[in-house]
């Protein structure tokens, strides 16, 4: 394991001013992670039975969002040590200077804190309340704790990244149900086999920061059977809304569709070579991953809006 150093890039995470410029913070949000988050989060709002009124609703999204990327600038605070090392991250606003540490975290904190308080005081105290755990779990019990320390950190960590629908439909209904916990299902047992896609083509990169990532520590060809095993799971839940009364065989055929696609993927990684240096196979997957979970949420709303969606959808019921 690599002991990192990294006074000369940061002072660890001690505080200091910057020049940074908006472009700079918007970074901290993770702007990617955060579209997926707004636009699943919109998925569980919209799916949602019962209605809200159309301020409301962009209260509560743009509350989801503005905690998702809370959770990023206290991620790249804490993380800012292993991000100066690995290429894919040397670039973000703390390790490179744009940032001082001390400004991502009051920064994080601050719009953490923003968030829950509005989300709680214009639509209800639950959805404010899982906001909040999210942001909890991400920045302490994933990043600070299981990311550095278990190669399961994925599978367990990526509770984190599955609770916005469950938050976009509290914020409408007030409550959990079993619908609202398929929605968070379908993420969770999709984060692994995506992240250990990225991981795969990246195992240097983790290897040099002593990140216990599972390529690194189970080896490839047990990686590839857990991918496997996760993808089939996944495919299962996904095509789930369609018995539950969520969806209709529109949805449920859509869904099926997409899961065949995601598991040849899958099986075409399992099949790599190991050592294989190009990694082909993961990446084609890892950019498959993401369109997935994107189609499988818009065939949720789809499902919603679509007349022949609800066509097929009274048909199934």
């Amino acid at each position: 394991m690599t002991v990192i150093d990294n006074h000369d890039v940061l002072d660890a995470k001690g505080s200091g001013l910057s020049e940074a410029g908006a472009r700079d913070y918007f970074e901290l949000l993770k702007p990617r992670v955060m579209s997926l988050v707004v636009f699943t989060a919109f998925a569980g709002l919209i799916v949602a039975p019962g209605s809200l009124n159309p301020v409301l609703g962009f209260i509560a999204i743009l509350c989801i969002a503005v905690g998702a990327g809370a959770s990023g600038a206290l991620n790249m605070w804490y993380d800012a040590d292993i991000d100066a090392v690995m290429t894919r991250t040397a670039n973000r606003p703390v390790p490179s200077g744009r940032v001082a540490p001390g400004e991502a975290l009051a920064f994080g904190l601050t719009l953490s804190a923003f968030s829950v308080m509005i989300l709680g005081l214009a639509l209800n105290w639950l959805a404010a309340g899982i906001l909040a755990f999210t942001i909890f779990f991400y920045a302490v019990v994933y990043t600070m704790w299981l990311k550095r320390s278990t190669p399961q950190n994925i599978v367990i960590g990526g509770a984190a990244g599955a609770f916005p629908p469950m938050i976009g439909w509290a914020c409408v209904t007030g409550d959990v149900t079993l619908n609202s916990v398929l929605l968070f299902l379908i993420i969770f047992l999709w984060t692994p086999a995506h992240f250990w896609a990225l991981a795969l083509f990246k195992m240097k990169d983790y290897g040099s920061v002593g990140i216990p990532m599972m390529p690194n520590v189970a080896g490839e060809a047990s990686t590839k059977n857990q991918m496997l095993a996760y993808t089939l799971l996944t495919s299962a839940v996904a095509v789930a809304p369609s018995f539950t009364g969520l969806a209709g065989v529109g949805y449920g055929i859509f869904a099926a569709v997409l899961s065949v696609i995601f598991i040849y993927f899958s099986l075409t990684v399992l099949r790599m070579p190991e050592g294989d240096e190009k990694m082909v196979p993961a990446k084609k997957m890892f950019a498959y991953s993401i369109f997935y979970l994107f189609a499988i949420f818009s065939g949720l709303l789809a499902d919603h809006f679509v007349p022949s969606f609800q066509t097929l959808r009274a048909g199934w019921a």
